[in-house]
């Protein structure tokens, strides 16, 4: 699954470059998800600058950009 979390970090921010958050509910990309372990989320989303949170009891998570890190120019 982490093959395509390449695919799914360029689509999350795409998104986050225009709205402020991302919703995950696509089972595909939820499935990406659910084959790491909550610290490798957070990380995944730390590497990228987003913080993360998970709603619904998994089925879905949110991605926003990370207002506390510096903005990269």
């Amino acid at each position: 699954m982490h093959e395509h979390l390449s695919a799914l970090a360029a689509k999350i921010a795409a998104i986050l470059s225009n709205k402020a958050e991302y919703f995950v509910t696509q089972p595909a990309e939820l499935g990406i998800l659910r084959g790491m372990s909550e610290a490798e989320i957070r990380d995944f989303a730390a590497s990228h600058g987003w913080r993360v949170v998970r709603r619904l009891g998994g089925r879905q998570v949110e991605f926003y950009n990370d207002a506390s890190r510096p903005v990269e120019l």
